[in-house]
Formats: C-alpha cells, sequence, structure tokens
C-alpha cells in the first residue's frame, strides 16, 4: 500500500488557519486565501488536499462550502472534505461539485441509520472522521467527549461497509508533539480498512516511522502545522518517501 501526504488547509473565516488541539481560541492564521494556498501544495507536488470546514465543524453544518468547492474545481488533484457534514444533500452537493472523498464525523457516532445509508449509497467515497481523545471519540467540533471507544466503533462501521477512516488524536493536534502511532496501527489492524493519521507530526522522522506501518493499514498522513512553520518541506517530505518505497 502506498503512503500519501495529505497537506491540510483549515478553513475558518474564508481563511486558511491552525488551531492549537482544536482549541477554537488559540488560532494562527497562515494565508487568506485558501485556494492560492491549495495551489501552492500542488505545485509543490500533493497527491491530494485535505480540506476542513472549522466554522462548518463548529456550526453542525458547512459554511464555506463555495470556497471549498472552488478550491476542487481549480486544482488538479483530488480533495477530501470535512466539517459540519451532516445530511446526504451535502455529502451528494461537495461529491457533485468534484470533491473526491467526504469526512463524516459526528454523524457518523450520532446516527447509526443514517451512516449505514450513505455507506451503502456512497462507498469509498465517504471517510469516517474518529477525532479522539485517549482513545474515546469526540464530537461536535471536537467540542464533546463520548464514552466510545475509537476501535469498537469503527469495527461497527466497517460493518456497515466503511473502507476509510481519518484518525485524529486531538491532544496532539497543532502540538508538533509526533502522532500517536501506536493507536493509529492499532486502529488499522483492528479494522483492516485504511486509516489515514492526523494530529502531531513534527518532522519528517513522523512520517517514516507511520509509513512503516503500510502494510497494516496505515495509508497516509495529514500534515498541517510542521508544513505552515517550515519544519520540513512538502516536496522534501515526498523525496524521502520516494526513497523509501
Amino acid at each position: 500500500m502506498s503512503f500519501i501526504i495529505y497537506p491540510a488547509i483549515d478553513i475558518r473565516g474564508g481563511k486558511c488557519v491552525r488551531l492549537f488541539q482544536g482549541d477554537y481560541a488559540q488560532e494562527t492564521v497562515y494565508a487568506d486565501s485558501p485556494v492560492e494556498m491549495a495551489k501552492r501544495w500542488v505545485a509543490q507536488g500533493a497527491e491530494w488536499v485535505h480540506l476542513v470546514d472549522l466554522d462548518g465543524a463548529k456550526e453542525g453544518k458547512p459554511a464555506n462550502a463555495e470556497l471549498i468547492k472552488e478550491i476542487a474545481r481549480t486544482i488538479s488533484v483530488p480533495v477530501q472534505v470535512g466539517g459540519g457534514i451532516r445530511t446526504e444533500e451535502q455529502i451528494a452537493d461537495y461529491l457533485q461539485a468534484g470533491v473526491a472523498r467526504v469526512i463524516v464525523g459526528t454523524a457518523a457516532i450520532e446516527d447509526e441509520p443514517f451512516t449505514k445509508q450513505i455507506l451503502a449509497a456512497y462507498g469509498d467515497k465517504i471517510a469516517i472522521g474518529l477525532d479522539c481523545r485517549n482513545g474515546l471519540v469526540a464530537t461536535r467540533g471536537w467540542l464533546e467527549t463520548t464514552d466510545v471507544k475509537a476501535t469498537e466503533l469503527a469495527q461497527k462501521l466497517v460493518s456497515y461497509g466503511a473502507e476509510t477512516f481519518i484518525y485524529t488524536d486531538i491532544a496532539r493536534d497543532g502540538t508538533l508533539t509526533g502522532p500517536n502511532v501506536e493507536e493509529i496501527a492499532g486502529l488499522a489492524v483492528a479494522t483492516g480498512k485504511s486509516v489515514i493519521a492526523s494530529g502531531g507530526v513534527s518532522k519528517l522522522d513522523d512520517l517514516l516511522t507511520l509509513s512503516a506501518h503500510a502494510a497494516d493499514g496505515v495509508s497516509g498522513a495529514i500534515v498541517g502545522k510542521a508544513l505552515y512553520t517550515d519544519a520540513f518541506t512538502l516536496d522534501e517530505a515526498l523525496r524521502r518517501m520516494g526513497e523509501r518505497e
């Protein structure tokens, strides 16, 4: 299995930002134009781009949808999108606009019939976002933590047809403290499906460590702050991944 690096563009108020540990009060603005940022990542060799509607995640409905659709139309690589997606109409709207994969988080935990329905209808165009604190799933833009274990939920979702999971360790997101490799790889092994790591990547060695679990099903990593703070460049990371393959 190949390992894909997903540069992250988190959108809030129409700008490209990063949050610290998902805290909306701890925001850094990195670019005024998410569209231009997406073009920049593609120019540097990105195979995919990861988009998050932070306003949407907090409000429970897409808030930057037109901007996201513009990015999907503008760049030449596929995009995956998450944040506030709660209805099949919203999913269909994004897919029809050229989004390659839609990420469903809160709705996947809170609405079982809906999740069965969309997985049956859209299959691998759906990724399940599992945002976790201490192995427990959080919802509603990370504002609420449930008592649901990520592995147990994921195994149930596989029975409904889930093929791809995005595992975010909230305690590490935006902190540059390294990804939770043990839990990420464990989820991949437990489900037998593709797991994309998110949160905590701080250096190239983190990507190399994660990619060492590609055979287990760890298929990629979403990288945000490390790229925006020049801990390493996307070109450098892609070159190192190429040397490993």
